[in-house]
C-alpha cells in the first residue's frame, strides 16, 4: 500500500472547514448580553400599558365566605426527588404530601388559594389545573397558586429537556393525581363555606433567616399570618416566610415538605389547616443548626414558639370586600448567561427551559392585599414596599411560585458578580430587579384604590 500523502492545501482546507463549523456553532448559540435600560424596552412599556387598564373583578356584600380542606397528593410508588441535582426516586416517604385549599369571598366572587408541597407549581401544571377547575365547572372566579418550596419534595411536574434531565421530568400519572387531589380539596372546602372573621398577624423571625446572596444585606424577617375564623370556631391560616426550605440534607432521601411541614403541623394544634406560602426567599436561607429531621422539626417548633398568639396584638379585619387581577409581565428575551458578557441564545434556552408567560396576582382582602410573583423575589425588596402599603393603610403578603417561573429577582448592582443566583437563576437579563420595585410598587398603588 503506497504511504497517505496530504498536500498542504488539504490540511489548510479542512481546518478552514473545522473553524468555520465552529464558528457557526458559536453564532447560532451564543450572542451578547443586551445593556439596554428597562425602560426603553418595549416590554416595559407594554406591561405599563396594560396596568393602567387592568381589569379588577371582585364584590363587597359586607361579609365573607371561608371554607378549607386538604387532599392527599402521595403517589403510590416513589417518585424522583426535586432540587439541588438529579438524586433519583425517593426511597422512603418521611412526610405526606398535601395540597391545600382555602376559598374566600362570597357569592358572586370567590377565590381559591392553592397551596402545594412541591418545589414550584410549574406553568404545565398550572395550566393543566386551572383546566380541570374550569372543566369541573367549579364557582370559582380566581386561582392564586402557592407552595412551600420544599427542596426534599417529589418532581414530575416540571417537562422540558432540563425537566426531564434533572427535575423528574412530566410525570402524566403524578399530574394526574395531583388533579384530583385539588378537585377534591376545592370539593370539600365549598362545602364546608360559613360565614368568616379575618385577622392579620406580624411577627419578628430575624433570628431565623440569613441572606445567602450577601451576608450583610438585608432581609424580610417576618412570619405574615392571615387567619381565618367561622361561626362553628373552626379557624385555618395562610402564613408566609421569607426562608427557603433547604432545611434538610442534600443527601436525604426521603419524601419530605421540610420546615414548612413542621412548622405547619405545629400551627394546626391552634388551627384546622395551615397552609404554608414560600414569601420573598430570593436569597433568602434558614439559620438552623443541623440538616436532619430532628433538627428541622426544632426549628419547625421554635417559629411556632414566637407566633404572637396574643388576641389583643392582633389586627382584625372588618372590611369584607375581595377583588383579583392578573397582570401579565412582559420581559427581556431569555439572559441565560455563560459570563458576564456573553449569554446563550434565546432560541436554546427555550428548547432547555421552556418560553412560558410570566405574571402577577393581586388579590385585595378587607384592607389585606396579596401579590404573587412569578419570580424568586428577594426579601431585600420587601421592607420598602411594605412601607408603601402601610401608608396607604394595607396590610402587605407577598407570595412567589404562582403557576409562572422566571428565576430569581435580585438586587441589580450585584448582576454582574459571579453568585449563582444572580449568574445561572436569573433568567431575564439586567435591570430585573428596578423592574420588579417599579411594577410591584404600581400594583401596591392600583390595590389601595380598590
Amino acid at each position: 500500500m503506497p504511504p497517505l500523502r496530504f498536500s498542504i492545501t488539504a490540511i489548510v482546507k479542512f481546518l478552514l472547514y473545522l473553524v468555520g463549523f465552529f464558528l457557526l456553532l458559536f453564532l447560532a448559540t451564543i450572542t451578547t448580553v443586551d445593556w439596554t435600560h428597562y425602560k426603553k424596552k418595549g416590554y416595559y412599556k407594554e406591561t405599563l400599558a396594560t396596568l393602567d387598564s387592568l381589569p379588577v373583578l371582585g364584590s363587597d356584600q359586607g361579609f365573607l365566605l371561608g371554607g378549607w380542606a386538604k387532599a392527599n397528593m402521595t403517589p403510590p410508588a416513589p417518585v424522583p426527588l426535586v432540587a439541588y441535582r438529579p438524586r433519583g426516586n425517593y426511597e422512603f416517604v418521611q412526610d405526606s404530601s398535601f395540597v391545600k385549599a382555602l376559598i374566600l369571598g362570597n357569592p358572586d366572587f370567590k377565590v381559591a388559594f392553592l397551596n402545594y408541597e412541591l418545589l414550584i407549581i410549574h406553568p404545565k401544571l398550572a395550566e393543566t389545573l386551572r383546566k380541570e377547575i374550569d372543566e369541573g365547572d367549579f364557582p370559582i372566579d380566581h386561582v392564586y397558586f402557592t407552595a412551600t418550596h420544599t427542596h426534599s419534595g417529589m418532581g414530575g411536574t416540571i417537562p422540558g429537556p432540563v425537566g426531564s434531565l434533572a427535575l423528574g421530568g412530566w410525570n402524566k400519572d403524578l399530574v394526574d393525581l395531583i388533579s384530583a387531589s385539588t378537585l377534591k380539596a376545592l370539593q370539600e372546602a365549598l362545602v364546608q363555606m360559613d360565614t368568616v372573621q379575618l385577622d392579620y398577624s406580624k411577627s419578628n423571625a430575624e433570628n431565623f433567616v440569613t441572606n445567602r446572596l450577601v451576608a450583610t444585606d438585608p432581609v424580610d424577617p417576618f412570619i405574615r399570618q392571615l387567619i381565618i375564623s367561622n361561626q362553628a370556631g373552626a379557624s385555618a391560616s395562610l402564613i408566609t416566610f421569607s426562608a427557603h426550605a433547604t432545611c434538610l440534607s442534600s443527601r436525604f432521601m426521603g419524601l419530605s415538605g421540610d420546615y414548612p411541614f413542621y412548622f405547619s403541623e405545629k400551627l394546626e394544634e391552634q388551627h384546622d389547616l395551615v397552609l404554608f406560602a414560600a414569601g420573598a426567599v430570593g436569597s433568602h436561607r434558614p439559620h438552623i443548626q443541623g440538616n436532619d429531621v430532628e433538627s428541622v422539626k426544632n426549628y419547625a417548633a421554635k417559629l411556632d414558639s414566637i407566633i404572637d398568639h396574643n388576641p389583643d396584638k392582633t389586627i382584625e379585619l372588618n372590611e369584607n370586600g375581595i377583588f383579583a387581577a392578573k397582570l401579565p409581565l412582559q420581559l427581556r428575551e431569555p439572559h441565560f448567561r455563560i459570563s458576564n458578557h456573553w449569554r446563550i441564545r434565546p432560541w436554546l434556552f427555550d428548547w432547555a427551559i421552556g418560553d412560558y408567560p410570566a405574571h402577577f396576582d393581586l388579590i385585595k382582602i378587607g384592607n389585606t392585599l396579596f401579590i404573587s410573583s412569578s419570580g424568586e423575589v428577594s426579601g431585600v425588596f420587601y421592607e420598602a414596599w411594605e412601607k408603601q402599603a402601610a401608608g396607604l393603610g394595607m396590610n402587605l403578603i407577598i407570595t412567589t411560585f404562582n403557576g409562572g417561573y422566571i428565576g430569581y429577582i435580585t438586587p441589580d448592582k450585584y448582576y454582574q458578580e459571579d453568585y449563582y443566583e444572580v449568574r445561572d437563576m436569573n433568567f431575564y437579563g439586567p435591570y430585573n430587579g428596578a423592574y420588579f420595585k417599579e411594577v410591584i410598587g404600581e400594583l401596591i398603588d392600583l390595590g389601595a384604590g380598590l
